[in-house]
């Protein structure tokens, strides 16, 4: 199985709308994509509540496969939640490993 992280920093205000709306606009768009991409196996986006200085927004996800992950890299509807993510976001890191 491999499990797909990836955490962003927002920027403060992107697309007409401030971090708060973006950050959740990217869980209902990830949480979505679950019942219309078939090789994820488990999506789950958080919003982070720490004040602290740090990322704003996880997504952890599950894949039978790195050609799966591939899949849903490149998967159309994926590509769109991600042009969305990269309009609104300020960085972003990822890590990706097999259990």
């Amino acid at each position: 199985m491999i499990k797909h992280i990836v955490m962003w920093k927002l920027k403060d205000y992107a697309e007409g709308n401030d971090k708060q709306f973006n950050a959740n606009e990217i869980k209902i768009r990830l949480e979505s994509l679950k019942d219309k991409i078939t090789v994820i196996r488990k999506i789950e986006v958080g919003i982070n509540n720490n004040a602290v200085n740090s990322y704003d927004v996880v997504l952890y996800s599950e894949f039978e496969s790195y050609e799966d992950l591939d899949i849903y890299q490149k998967h159309p509807l994926h590509l769109e939640v991600a042009a969305f993510v990269g309009a609104v976001k300020v960085d972003r890191t990822c890590v990706d490993y097999e259990v």
